[in-house]
Order: C-alpha cells, then sequence, then structure tokens
C-alpha cells in the first residue's frame, strides 16, 4: 500500500499540490501560535533595575479568588504593592545578603523652556535601591539631602544639566526645583531619578508599601533554591528569577505574557479549525477529480477499506512532508506576528520569542492529525459505492446531497442566525464576539450544503449568462450548472474569506463606535484636560478656581477584577472602571443615573451599570465584593447605578479610591465646565496657562471611553489576526480555484476540437470566474452583514454597520481580482496544449 500511495503521488504531484500548500500553511500557522504561547510562559525582556537581584519579590500579578481553580485566574491592570517590611524577614533567609525594597513612582524632568522629558517612561527611585541594577556612579555622589537627586546618564543629557546644576522635576505634585547631586549609568527602557530614601518613600505616596524587593544573593547561593526559602517567609507575594524578574519590574510584560498565551491559544485553535475545513476542502476537490481511478479500483474487487487505507497514506505521506516544513516556517511566521503585535503596542518591543522543538512537534502531530481527519471525511463517498455503479457514477457527478449533510448544513446555518441575534438583548463585547461567530457558523453551514445553495443561484445566472454573451455564456451558465459541487468549492473558500474579513473589521468598529458615541452624548463637559505620563491631582483644584469655570472634575482610568459564581465554578474577568469626583460629576458628564445619587460616591462606597448590578443581583446600599486593579479586595456600599455602560464601564469607584490602587497615583484627565455666559477664550487661554508642565487642553469631544486604549488595541490586534487567517484563505482560494480550473484540460481540448474557438474557451472561463466571485462575495457580504446589522441595531439603535466603506469595497476587489486572476492564469496554462494533444490525457 505505500509503495502504491508513493507511486500514485508522483504520478499526480500537480494533484496534491494543492493538498500540500494547505497543510504547509495551516502548520505553519500553528507552529506559529505554539511559538506564542510558548513565549508567554518562557519568554519576556531582560530585567534592568533588578539585574543585580538574584530573587525579586513583588506584589500577587494575578487574582484567584476563593474557591476558583487553577486556571479561573485573572492578571492585575494595575502595579500591585508589596510590605515594606517584608524586606526585613527576607534579610534573615539564609544566603541572602542583602534584602533592599524599592519604591517606584512617576517622576518627570522639565526643561528650562518649560518641556516635559516625556519621550520614555521616568520614573523616581530611593538611592539604596540603585545597588539592585547596580547603577554606578559616573560622577558626583549619592544625593544626602531630601533637596538633591541623581539621574542616569541619558536623561541628564536630554535635560541638559550637570553635576551641581538645578532640575526642575514633577512627580504627584507641580515641577519642585532639585540640585543635581550625581549622575549614573542609565538602563534603555526606562528613564532614572534618585531621590533620598525619606523623599522617594513620601513621593511614592505609599506608606509601608513598595513596588518590589531587590534579594541580593551570598556568593555561591543559587538562586532558584535562595527563592525557596524566601517563599516560605513571602506569603502571598510573588517570588521570581531569572527572565521572571521583569514582570516584576514591568507590568506590561506581565500583561503581554498573558496577552500571548491567550492570543496565540485562541487563534491557534481557530487557525486550526480553518486549517481542517481548507485542508477537508482541497482534498475533497482532489478525491473528486480521481474518480474514474476509484471507480477503476472498485471494478477490480478493491474494497472500500482498501480505498480509505490508500487515500490515508497519500494523505499521510504529503502531510508529513509538508508538515515538517510547516512547522520551519512557522519560526518566520512567529517572528513575523510577534513584531506586528509589538508594532501596535500589544507587546513591548523588546519582549522576546522563546524557542524549542516542542510547538514544531506539535504543530507536524496537529498538522498530520487536521491531514488524516480530512481524508477520512473525503474518503468516505468514493470507498463505499458499489463495484456496479462505480464507473457510473465516475461518468456524472453526483447531484443530490446526503439528508444529513442537508440537515447537518442547515441546522448550522439556524444557529448562526439565531446566535446573530443575541446582540438585541446583550451588550458589550459579548455581543460583538456573538456576531463574529455566528458568521463563522453561518459560512460552515453554507459549506455543508454549499452545492445546493450554488446550484439554486446558478440555476437563475444560466438564462442571464446566455443572453448576454451568447455562446460562451452558454458554456458557462451549462458547465457551472452541470457541475454544482464543483463551482461550490470554488465559491466556498472565498465566500469564508469575504465573509470573515467584513465580520472581523466591522464588528470591532460598530462596538467602538457605539463606545465613542455614548461618550460624547454623555460627556457635558467643554474641554478636557490632559498631560503625558498623567495628571497631577493638582490639576483639577487647580482649574476649578479659574474664573468662569463651573466645575472641574478629575477622571482616573482603571480596572476592577470580579468573581461571579457560575454552578460549580467561579467566573473571573477583569473590567474597565474609572474613579470620578461624585460631588462634581455631575456637572461634567451624564451617566444616565436612574437609582440613587452620584453626589453619595465618596468613601467606601461604588456606582454600578444596571446591566451589572442586576447581574449581581445588587440593589442601593447593598455591599459590592470585587478586587481593584492592584488585586486588593474591595467590600463597598452600592449608593448608584446608571445606564451609560458603553462610555462609562460597569463600575464608576470615587477618585480618591480609585487612586489609592493605581501605581502612579495620578489622573488621567481632568474634564472642566464653563459657567453660562462666561467668555470661551478667556477661559481656554487661563486653562492652558496653568502652571504645570505638560498639561494640553482639547475639547471635551477628544475624550473616549473608558476602554478605548484597550479597545483600539484589541482592534489592532484583531486586523493583525485577521489578515493572517485571510492569507491563509487566499492561498487555500488560489490553490481550489487553480485546481478546479486545471483539471479541465479534456474539456477544454474537446471543446476546441469541435470548433469553439480558443478565444471563446477564454471567455466561458472568465464569465465563470466572474459567476464564481459574484456568488462568494454576494454570498461572503449576506452572511457578514445580517448579523453586523443586528450588532449595530443592538448596540447603536442603526442597522447601517459602523466604518468606512472604502475597506468593503477593498474586500471585494481584492477577492474578485484573486479570483479572476487565478482562473485566468490557470485557463491559459491549460490551453497552451494542443487540443489532439491533450484529449488523450487521463483525468
Amino acid at each position: 500500500m505505500l509503495a502504491l500511495a508513493w507511486q500514485t503521488i508522483r504520478s499526480r504531484l500537480g494533484g496534491f499540490a494543492g493538498a500540500f500548500i494547505a497543510i504547509l500553511c495551516g502548520t505553519a500557522l500553528v507552529a506559529a501560535c505554539g511559538i506564542l504561547m510558548e513565549s508567554g510562559l518562557r519568554a519576556g525582556v531582560p530585567t534592568q533595575r533588578y539585574a543585580a537581584a538574584a530573587v525579586v519579590v513583588g506584589g500577587a500579578q494575578s487574582v484567584r479568588p476563593p474557591g476558583a481553580d487553577a486556571l479561573s485566574t485573572e492578571q492585575v491592570g494595575e502595579q500591585p504593592a508589596v510590605p515594606a517590611a517584608l524586606a526585613g524577614r527576607i534579610a534573615a533567609v539564609p544566603g541572602v545578603r542583602a534584602a533592599v525594597a524599592e519604591q517606584s513612582f512617576p517622576a518627570q524632568v522639565v526643561t528650562r523652556d518649560g518641556r516635559v522629558l516625556a519621550e520614555r517612561e521616568s520614573l523616581g527611585h530611593n538611592w539604596d535601591a540603585a545597588v539592585l541594577a547596580p547603577f554606578a556612579l559616573r560622577g558626583g555622589e549619592a544625593p544626602r539631602t531630601d533637596g538633591e537627586v541623581v539621574l542616569d546618564a541619558d536623561l541628564a543629557r536630554r535635560a541638559d544639566v550637570g553635576i551641581g546644576g538645578q532640575v526642575r522635576i514633577t512627580t504627584r505634585s507641580g515641577p519642585v526645583a532639585f540640585k543635581v547631586s550625581g549622575v549614573v549609568d542609565g538602563t534603555s527602557r526606562q528613564s532614572a531619578v534618585f531621590f533620598t530614601p525619606q523623599r522617594a518613600a513620601e513621593l511614592a505616596g505609599r506608606p509601608g508599601q513598595a513596588h518590589a524587593i531587590g534579594v541580593l544573593a551570598e556568593p555561591g547561593t543559587e538562586p532558584e533554591a535562595l527563592a525557596e526559602r524566601v517563599r516560605a517567609v513571602a506569603g502571598g507575594a510573588e517570588v521570581t528569577t531569572g527572565v521572571e524578574r521583569s514582570s516584576i519590574e514591568f507590568l506590561d510584560v506581565s500583561q503581554s505574557r498573558v496577552l500571548l498565551l491567550a492570543v496565540a491559544g485562541s487563534f491557534g485553535g481557530f487557525a486550526l479549525l480553518v486549517a481542517v475545513f481548507v485542508v477537508a476542502s482541497t482534498l475533497a476537490l482532489t478525491i473528486n477529480q480521481r474518480r474514474r481511478e476509484f471507480a477503476l479500483l472498485r471494478a477490480v474487487a478493491a474494497t472500500p477499506r482498501q480505498i480509505r487505507k490508500l487515500i490515508g497514506t497519500e494523505t499521510t505521506l504529503v502531510a508529513l512532508v509538508a508538515g515538517v516544513l510547516g512547522s520551519v516556517l512557522g519560526l518566520a511566521v512567529a517572528s513575523g506576528l510577534r513584531d506586528a503585535f509589538a508594532a501596535i503596542g500589544v507587546i513591548p518591543a523588546d519582549f522576546g520569542l522563546a524557542i524549542s522543538p516542542l510547538p514544531l512537534l506539535a504543530a507536524v502531530l496537529l498538522g498530520l492529525g487536521a491531514a488524516r481527519l480530512a481524508a477520512w471525511a473525503a474518503s468516505r463517498r468514493p470507498s463505499s459505492i458499489r463495484p456496479v455503479e462505480a464507473l457510473g457514477e465516475a461518468a456524472v457527478e453526483r447531484r443530490e446531497l446526503g439528508r444529513g449533510r442537508l440537515l447537518t448544513g442547515w441546522g448550522l446555518v439556524l444557529a448562526g442566525v439565531g446566535g446573530a441575534l443575541v446582540p438585541l438583548f446583550l451588550r458589550g463585547d459579548i455581543a460583538a464576539a456573538s456576531s463574529t461567530m455566528a458568521t463563522l457558523v453561518v459560512v460552515i453551514g453554507l459549506a455543508v450544503v454549499g452545492p445546493q445553495v450554488t446550484g439554486l443561484v446558478v440555476r437563475f445566472l444560466v438564462p442571464v449568462l446566455a443572453r448576454g454573451w451568447r455562446i460562451s455564456g452558454y458554456l458557462a451558465g451549462a458547465n457551472a450548472h452541470a457541475n454544482a459541487r464543483r463551482v461550490a468549492a470554488a465559491v466556498t473558500p472565498l465566500m469564508l474569506a469575504v465573509a470573515f474579513a467584513l465580520a472581523t473589521f466591522y464588528g470591532p468598529t460598530a462596538a467602538t463606535a457605539a463606545a465613542q458615541q455614548q461618550a460624547a452624548r454623555s460627556t457635558t463637559a467643554d474641554y478636557v484636560l490632559t498631560a503625558p505620563g498623567g495628571v497631577t491631582p493638582e490639576v483639577a483644584a487647580a482649574a476649578g478656581r479659574v474664573p468662569g469655570v463651573a466645575a472641574a472634575t478629575p477622571v482616573v482610568r482603571t480596572s476592577v477584577i470580579t468573581a461571579t459564581p457560575l454552578g460549580d465554578s467561579v467566573e473571573v474577568q477583569r473590567t474597565p472602571a474609572q474613579g470620578v469626583a461624585g460631588d462634581r460629576a455631575g456637572a461634567a458628564l451624564e451617566l444616565g443615573v436612574d437609582a440613587g445619587r452620584l453626589t453619595d460616591l465618596t468613601g467606601d462606597t461604588v456606582a454600578l451599570s444596571r446591566a451589572e448590578a442586576d447581574w449581581l443581583e445588587k440593589k442601593i446600599g447593598d455591599d459590592v465584593e470585587f478586587y481593584f486593579g492592584d488585586g486588593v479586595p474591595a467590600k463597598l456600599r452600592l449608593v448608584a447605578t446608571y445606564t451609560h455602560d458603553l462610555a462609562f464601564g460597569d463600575f464608576v469607584l470615587p477618585v480618591a479610591l480609585a487612586r489609592e490602587h493605581i501605581g502612579g497615583r495620578l489622573d488621567d484627565s481632568v474634564l472642566v465646565r464653563r459657567q453660562p455666559g462666561a467668555d470661551a477664550g478667556t477661559v481656554a487661554a487661563a486653562l492652558a496657562a496653568l502652571p504645570y508642565p505638560g498639561l494640553v487642553l482639547a475639547p471635551a469631544s477628544a475624550t473616549t471611553a473608558p476602554e478605548g486604549g484597550e479597545r483600539q488595541a484589541q482592534f489592532y490586534l484583531n486586523l493583525v489576526a485577521a489578515g493572517v487567517i485571510v492569507g491563509y484563505l487566499a492561498i487555500s482560494v488560489a490553490n481550489t480555484l487553480v485546481l478546479t480550473t486545471a483539471q479541465r484540460g479534456r474539456e477544454f481540448a474537446l471543446l476546441r476540437l469541435v470548433g469553439t474557438t480558443r478565444r471563446q474557451v477564454t471567455r466561458m472561463m472568465r464569465l465563470e470566474a466572474l459567476a464564481t466571485v459574484g456568488i462568494a462575495v454576494v454570498l461572503g457580504t449576506l452572511v457578514a452583514l445580517i448579523p453586523l446589522t443586528l450588532l449595530n441595531f443592538g448596540l447603536r439603535g442603526t442597522p447601517v454597520p459602523a466604518g468606512p466603506l472604502s475597506v468593503y469595497f477593498g474586500i471585494i476587489a481584492g477577492a474578485a481580482a484573486l479570483g479572476m486572476v487565478a482562473i485566468g492564469v490557470a485557463t491559459s496554462v491549460a490551453l497552451r496544449a494542443r487540443p489532439i494533444d491533450a484529449i488523450g490525457l487521463r483525468e
């Protein structure tokens, strides 16, 4: 059987090329996702501030509520703190030379011309933590008084200040002048400003807390062994060594690792599903071209098992070669995805990849399994026909579909349509996700019943083609009508590409547009004040004292983590939240309060969206339990509920409470409302002249929804993932179209021998290509349009999809160009042979 399979592959290289390419690309995608997942577990960026520390101890980087399993955890959204007193206990651990608590807080240098040096993140630290890098003094001396600082060399150069000079630094207050007592060699990712330990603790604003504790080991002590001993006294704190130390140093590294795991896992699963779909379609097409061969084998007593075994062996040989090459190609794909994710800001630019043989081997095995599954599905029909019917079955394409296939296909279509109705009842991310999933389910259902749907559409096209283009039109229509399965095989991947591209792009734009529209309608302020790195809390008070200002409301963007029991499990998720000044928020924001009072939002209280309150079964006066963004448990009293949840998220906190649980203790913005009758130009000029460097004054219409940044990053992330999948589908489309056209060499030869000219055959194929592309575009558009219409109606109150129309035309143009070129090139190649030679070629 192996020899026969190998001989068949060698004699039909063109037929197996399509399956080879499909498996190659699918394996490359799966391998790339595996590499990204492994990188999420083992990779990161090199630590910088803790390079000399064998062990770094920080706050817990994830939340696992009581009763939750190991998988029900959520990454913190804000930098967690660790008790500074823990350093004393760690210092007593055997093998520890020293344990140093490090403070870390925003500290930006203001130049002489009033410009804030914000090109790179700039953080302040206590000088005794400089030993952890280690930072070596290039010149000068350590800060001895609260009025002295040490700058890293790069920051001193950019600020144009030397040792002994004066520099202004803004932290959680306005600019303060300091004397530069020394300069140290700096890091490449962040700028460093060192204060005396007492001054750093004051400026950090976290009494008794520290960013991290760096542990210096005695000579000869193994970091892993020391980490185990430290872990025994660290309580619930995070204890890290090696590359893991950077997850304590940089919050974005820790978040990126979790994000890579989630994205690569979901993207890899979807890529594998698409790969099975594409490989099955390609194999079915290849096997369908060999109907005469299998008919002959059945007629000479080959058993169904032997036919299936032959097809399985052929597929295994092709899949092994394609899988090995595809897994190697996956290295380049993973590197490209990493660069794309870094370019859109999803992961840090210096985030490295972890490479090992495991993802490559897993990709080969998954690709082989997908190919065998596809081969089993494709081999059922040719192996099950009776020998007496074999030759007749090969002569004419089977028109009707089985009852099971029809029930499955139309059942999936109905299920997809039902899923598309979800946005009419639910809002938020779940509505957008259900809309996209509904599109895919409908596409898969239409692919299952493709020949029936295509046959119905073609039946209406035949007279149109015949009237418009006479001979060529008649031939094109007759061919499409008689070979509905072949047309369906060409239409399906193109339809999937169009529908998937439309759903992936226009689905997120609907959610974003809905949030932005509600934010614009709900913001009653006239101006918004922002600054690079954050706004000091003093700005809101200063803006409120400007003549002509009715109210100045500080806004803090953060997140909270909720734990909701669902049966025997606990659902843990992080959701956007914001902090506002309850007594002033009403003058600048309209939350749509429907119960309680926003003015009561002070102290340990919270306001919830109506949807969240109903989900948690909470009413005014009840206690609401959750976790702040830094992982600290919260139990707050509910004082108000509101309906504008798309604009403000599900949780609104008192601004002072929200500040306590974010790393920088800074506001994100200040919303300012003008008094009625006050001169707009005068008020704006006074606000712009506030003595806080870096302040940016903009119209309040520039305000975005709380999750706007995350939603934008997610949108670009979806575009990258969709681009890769659509690229794979484009290869599949070209692959399928070339195969379906190339197998018709004898048909073209017969047409030319009975008097049809080469030009007429070419025109016939162009019309068939036009019909194929047209059917795919119309079906793909309708399949995506129905869920998108319902999604926009549910979120925005209008059925018109949000987003530029040019993207739609671009997708359609790309699909049309792909289909026309693939069929045109294959037709041109097939027509090169002389008819008398081509008519003798076997099918």
